[in-house]
């Protein structure tokens, strides 16, 4: 495959030394030395690759990154400089570049960072490719086309009409209850009841009675017959969230409940019968509770039928920012503001933290952004404190690794200088420009002026 690459360079030799290099992977360049001839080419095409110098005489190169990032996001970038620092990194990896090389580098390390931004370039756009051929967006009051959350829809597709139990595990805010909500509207039982109960928020003590109600004096309070959850969700769903808090004592009558499909109610002698789907979730390992002791084995099997775990959302790509522009949209219009998008500092914000809340936090922060703040565009300073430490730390370490080959080779280079430095006298030592300026400006000399040649001449040396 066949590659094209924007070379933006001011320095003449420079350009023309990078050109080669990237010639002899096999890519298509075209050199520019000013940011706005950049910005021109990008208008008119748009490269695999823009390699790009921070110091430009005319625009800075950050700004011009910034642009490409809002406008062409499928163009990897990479930032080069003589003027390197964890700062600067930051900044770059910040408005969207895929890396940051300091000069001097030579062939080398251009060809190991170039290849592995069209590897990855090649990568999502095979993934995006896959991703379009599937279903989009929303499903049921899930937000997100993520190929993890694609399986969940599929899953959720097949069991729906089915009687059999369901099972969903997942950290707390991925969206259990929505997942339920989403197997019955999915299923042939949408136009009957759907009920949720949430076994960690009912004291000990009431949350039988919850589910299968109670007669008339079964205890203190009980002034008169109530329904249970079990009586209220006859031929339709029955939730029970958080089912791993129940107690054992509760855990064999539900059990009994799930192979007669009868119950009594708390003070109660006759039978009842319901027709239900049951459907029940947890935040913790169910198995991992077997183990322990607090969770029936024998409860696990017959509510274990069909398993479908909700990924957390840091393992869900892109669906943060579908979430987040959805959330963004419903906030600014309950709290009036004018909030519309995220700039691309803050989107970058959004994907490189974990959330470890997942959707409910994602929720508080941006209801918090919205509230405290004023604009149309959120800002990556607009976040919570954390949220920016962990972005500039992650940034921060990042720079380092990609460059301590760097700074090790360079560390060896100035070892050696000094070595050399000693043979010579300060009278007989040029300016590194001045001896990279004529040697550049001989072999272009012995190639009759055919700069190409000359450069190549330079590269065997």
């Amino acid at each position: 495959m066949e590659y094209s690459a924007l070379l933006v360079e001011d320095s003449m030799s420079l350009g023309a030394l990078y050109t080669e290099y990237l010639r002899a992977e096999g890519i298509n360049v075209t050199h520019v030395h000013y940011g706005e001839d950049a910005l021109r080419e990008l208008v008119k095409w748009q490269p695999d690759l823009l390699i790009l110098d921070i110091k430009l005489p005319d625009i800075s190169g950050l700004d011009i990154l910034k642009q490409v990032y809002g406008k062409y996001p499928n163009i990897s970038t990479i930032m080069i400089t003589a003027h390197g620092s964890i700062d600067i990194a930051i900044d770059a990896m910040r408005s969207g570049a895929f890396d940051f090389l300091v000069k001097p580098f030579d062939s080398k390390r251009l060809s190991i960072t170039v290849r592995n931004a069209l590897k990855q370039k090649h990568l999502l756009e095979l993934v995006t490719q896959y991703e379009k051929s599937l279903p989009k967006g929303r499903y049921q009051g899930f937000i997100g086309d993520s190929l993890v959350m694609q399986s969940v829809y599929k899953t959720i597709d097949c069991v729906a009409n089915s009687k059999a139990s369901v099972f969903i595990t997942g950290e707390s805010g991925t969206g259990k209850e929505v997942c339920a909500q989403a197997i019955h509207q999915t299923g042939n039982r949408a136009d009957k009841p759907f009920i949720a109960l949430n076994c960690a928020s009912i004291p000990k003590e009431l949350i039988e009675s919850e589910i299968f109600g109670h007669c008339k004096g079964a205890f203190t309070g009980a002034h008169s017959n109530r329904d249970g959850a079990a009586t209220r969700a006859d031929n339709g769903t029955l939730f029970l969230d958080e089912i791993c808090e129940m107690d054992l004592d509760l855990q064999s009558k539900l059990l009994r409940f799930i192979q007669t499909g009868t119950f009594q109610r708390v003070g109660g002698t006759k039978e009842e019968h319901v027709d239900i789907r049951l459907i029940s979730a947890t935040n913790r390992k169910p198995w991992e509770e077997v183990k322990l002791g607090h969770f029936r084995e024998d409860l696990f099997y017959r509510l274990h039928v069909i398993p479908i775990e909700l990924p957390p959302l840091r393992a869900r790509g892109n669906d943060v920012l579908l979430l987040a522009k959805k959330i963004l949209k419903t906030y600014s219009k309950e709290e009036g503001k004018n909030f519309t998008e995220f700039s691309p500092a803050a989107t970058n914000t959004l994907l490189a933290y974990t959330w470890p809340g997942n959707v409910r936090q994602l929720q508080n922060v941006i209801r918090q952004i919205v509230v405290l703040n004023e604009g149309t565009t959120v800002e990556h300073l607009m976040f919570p404190h954390p949220l920016i430490q962990i972005q500039s730390s992650s940034a921060e370490k990042q720079y380092k690794c990609d460059n301590d080959s760097l700074i090790y080779e360079q560390n060896d280079t100035r070892r050696e200088s000094t070595l050399l430095l000693n043979e010579y006298s300060s009278h007989s030592i040029k300016p590194l420009w001045l001896v990279e300026k004529q040697t550049i400006e001989g072999a272009i000399a012995m190639c009759d002026g055919n700069i190409r040649a000359g450069a190549y001449f330079v590269k065997l040396i």
